[in-house]
């Protein structure tokens, strides 16, 4: 049998590997620690979950809008006024089957075959692969370590060919947690409307910046690049709603316009019981949100440090998301392992520490670790990757 080319092109994708190894160790009764995890450790918040019991109990389980409720893109609306300063109207705003979908269903209506989209490298794994199901082809451009992992309008403007069509912007980024200022934002933004690019901001992260720091949206920085811009997010992260699946974008009308006629042939609407928990997500004071924020913030502290005590293993502090992305060139280079990825399978295999290989990022050289786990659990996974190292130094 001989599948569609489209799906044969595809990468399989790293995270779930290394989360279905370390699920099967713990099946067997093996003491795992799992530092995979891309969502919160915490339970979506008890306000979100009676709305949606409410929703249930009052029959509201039925065919919505394919775009979504009226009266959850007027939340959303509201947010982006609230949040980022930035006015949408409803015909803006569609709703969808988490961000990802949201992102899939964008590349699927703005990519024709050859159409070019720049991948600022380290990326979020299902960036290069969405852009292949929509027969365009991922441009990657190397965002150095040294400049924190961020893309500058030195490498955009080098990167850009007749064929290109969109850029790719992750702030907070998954998987180094660093975010651009709104100074870097517009510079990037200035050569995207030169150029005459979409830019595809993922802000997915925006609630979970730490300390001082705070999200700039860049479609906030000029009327030029907003008109430029597809905001992409969802209640996933910031209110601990993963598997709710409830994402959007905003932007160009006539781009939702045509997101909204796929999506209609494509999944009909998001769950309806998800779509009235969101509107209660926005709807509600962030407190809940807030005490989420501090754990994670706390647990960044104390994870950074531990990780960076570690002879010969380096990391770029992260401004935001839950995740760190150290370098650990050196170390393996110690090793007798051959790559990272050896190193990490061999490290889940001896000492049960379940991490991501940088590779699934485009980044060779890198690791992921998520902290969206317990202090202790932290904690005694530094220990175990120390003693690691220490072995194979």
């Amino acid at each position: 049998m001989k599948l569609a080319n489209r799906v044969q092109a595809l990468t399989p994708s790293t995270t779930l590997a290394i989360t279905s190894k370390a699920k099967a160790l713990k099946a067997e009764g093996h003491d795992v620690i799992g530092l995979g995890a891309g969502e919160p450790d915490f339970n979506t918040p008890k306000y979100i979950l009676d709305a949606a019991i409410q929703a249930m109990d009052e029959g509201k389980t039925k065919y919505t809008p394919a775009g979504g409720l009226v009266e959850l893109k007027e939340a959303i609306v509201n947010k982006f006024k609230r949040d980022n300063g930035l006015d949408y109207n409803q015909n803006q705003i569609i709703v969808t089957t988490g961000a990802k979908h949201a992102l899939y269903t964008l590349f699927q209506v703005l990519l024709n075959k050859g159409d070019e989209v720049i991948v600022p490298i380290p990326y979020w794994v299902s960036y290069p692969e969405q852009v292949k199901l929509s027969e365009g082809e991922p441009i990657f451009v190397k965002a150095k370590e040294e400049y924190n992992f961020k893309l500058t309008p030195e490498q955009l403007e080098e990167a850009i060919t007749p064929n290109t069509k969109a850029v790719i912007l992750n702030s907070p980024s998954n998987p180094t947690g660093v975010l651009y200022n709104k100074n870097e934002l517009q510079a990037l933004g200035e050569v995207a409307v030169k150029h005459n690019l979409w830019i595809v901001s993922d802000e997915i992260y925006e609630k979970l910046i730490y300390g001082d720091e705070q999200h700039v949206s860049v479609a906030s920085v000029s009327s030029e690049i907003k008109d430029r811009t597809i905001i992409i997010n969802g209640v996933s992260k910031s209110h601990s709603m993963t598997g709710w699946r409830i994402g959007y974008a905003a932007g160009n009308e006539e781009v939702i316009k045509a997101m909204s006629n796929l999506v209609s042939h494509a999944t009909s609407n998001p769950t309806s019981i998800s779509q009235y928990a969101a509107i209660a997500a926005y709807n509600h004071s962030e407190e809940e949100i807030h005490h989420m924020k501090k754990a994670f913030e706390e647990r960044l502290n104390k994870l950074y440090n531990w990780i960076v005590e570690i002879p010969n293993i380096t990391c770029v502090k992260p401004d935001g998301a839950f995740y760190l992305f150290p370098n650990v060139k050196e170390v393996v280079k110690a090793s007798p392992f051959n790559t990272t990825d050896e190193w990490v399978a061999q490290l889940l295999e001896e000492e049960k520490v379940a991490i991501v290989p940088g590779s699934g990022f485009g980044s060779d050289d890198n690791v992921r670790l998520s902290y969206a786990t317990s202090l202790e659990q932290l904690e005694e996974a530094a220990k175990r990757i120390k003693r690691f190292v220490e072995k194979y130094s």
